[in-house]
């Protein structure tokens, strides 16, 4: 196995982390947990402990550039054991800072609270036949096509309509937002904005939402937009119109994108072994934790961000005040100090819900109910109406020699395409 040296390459730039970036985790996690690399000055974190007590430790490692990391870095000088007082003053200054992500409690959690209580499991569970239909239409296509571009054909339309569906925008503009969204060459689970999205994907969103939300504000519905203006702050007073449309445009994405992705690499795996098809298919008790393994073995998210508001010692590594901080997701869920074997995948792993492919602590991802009834969903149905799910070989190449091109980013791991041969039931 290639494993290049911590100093070797940019993880930020260099374009073969695409492909793969385990061995460059595992080299790092081996020299230390946690260090320093030398190109941006971000203290990477490879150790599954040492990630879960700064995702927990929101005092000190604050999520104010979770989006951006190094890029572009802090407005002005840092200097010091305690920065707080410069990231409360400067943080409207960096990128994303009115998302949710990028806030941290008080305010994240008074934010949260707007939706957390329409996305529990028990909510999202009352969905299952709504998530059901949409699959089945989308798979009746495949169905008499015998092929498909998985992603484009399925995970993405699906996950979209899901969420469409959750949030109430209308049927009559469903298509307009699959046509957006997930254009097959310029789209968000491309990573290219598509023309109309004027190279900001928010900008279609934002557009349309404050649209519905201002008519959900005197013509309330049961969907999610309206609980974003109808659901009272803990201090009695209400979201703005543009509170409301920023953290609905930011939740639909997020509920796309990541779904979208788990279900692709879900149906690599799948492709990949006809034995363990058939065995999900006599015992569908075991795709849950297919699913969660999944999520542990090739998490979407590769890593986030945090900014360290004070000097803190975390696994006897010394964090200066001032610091970017990338807790490396991929790698956590691959620390064999958590996971034994974890370059195996082992559908029976006992632990394998224990991943950070959500997060965890106060930013725990809010759609992770919604993402899990989709993933197991769209798994049932595809091996229910499917005899055979295969790789295609004319477009990823034979066994043993595939290739498979991935959104070229550092903060996620998506496939870019999945073709798949498919035998009817």
């Amino acid at each position: 196995m290639n494993r290049p040296s911590p100093d070797e390459l940019d993880f930020f730039t260099d374009r073969s982390f695409i492909r793969d970036p385990y061995p460059y985790f595992e080299r790092l996690r081996e020299t230390c947990p946690i260090q320093r690399e030398q190109y941006h000055d971000v203290v990477m974190v490879t150790g599954y402990e040492e990630a879960v007590a700064m995702f927990s430790d929101f005092a000190t490692f604050s999520s104010c550039n979770a989006m951006s990391g190094p890029f572009p870095g802090f407005p002005v000088p840092l200097e010091g054991d305690d920065v707080t007082d410069l990231v409360e003053a400067y943080r409207d200054r960096l990128p994303m800072s009115h998302e949710i992500t990028t806030m941290d409690p008080p305010k994240h959690s008074e934010y949260r609270a707007l939706v957390a209580r329409y996305l529990t499991p028990k909510h999202v569970n009352a969905l299952e036949t709504s998530v059901r239909s949409i699959a089945d239409e989308l798979i009746d296509d495949l169905v008499e096509r015998g092929e498909c571009e998985f992603i484009s054909d399925f995970s993405g339309p699906f996950t979209l309509l899901n969420i469409c569906a959750l949030f109430g925008v209308p049927r009559s503009d469903h298509k307009a937002f699959v046509g957006e969204m997930l254009d097959p060459d310029r789209g968000l689970l491309t990573g290219t904005p598509s023309a109309g999205m004027a190279e900001d994907p928010f900008a279609f969103l934002h557009e349309r939402f404050e649209v519905y939300i201002a008519d959900r504000m005197t013509a309330p519905r049961d969907d999610v937009m309206t609980k974003l203006v109808t659901t009272p702050f803990p201090d009695g007073s209400m979201p703005d119109l543009m509170d409301a449309v920023r953290l609905a445009s930011i939740l639909f994405i997020a509920g796309i994108g990541a779904t979208a992705g788990l279900l692709a690499t879900a149906l690599q795996i799948l492709g990949e072994d006809t034995a363990l098809q058939q065995r999900l298919r006599e015992d569908s008790m075991v795709i849950p934790n297919f699913v969660e393994e999944t999520l542990r073995f090739d998490s979407e998210l590769k890593g986030t961000f945090r900014f360290s508001r004070i000097t803190k010692t975390v696994g006897d590594v010394e964090i200066p005040a001032g610091s970017t901080v990338m807790l490396l997701i991929g790698a956590a869920n691959r620390d064999p100090l958590r996971f034994e074997n974890p370059n195996e995948f082992r559908t029976d792993r006992p632990n394998a819900r224990q991943h950070l492919a959500f997060g965890r602590g106060p930013h725990l991802c809010l759609g992770a109910p919604l993402a899990r009834v989709e993933a197991r969903i769209g798994i049932e149905r595809m091996l229910a109406r499917f005899a055979a799910i295969e790789i295609s070989e004319s477009a990823h190449g034979p066994p043993g020699d595939r290739t498979y091109k991935y959104v070229p980013a550092f903060l996620t791991r998506s496939l870019r395409r999945l073709h798949l041969d498919l035998t009817a039931a």
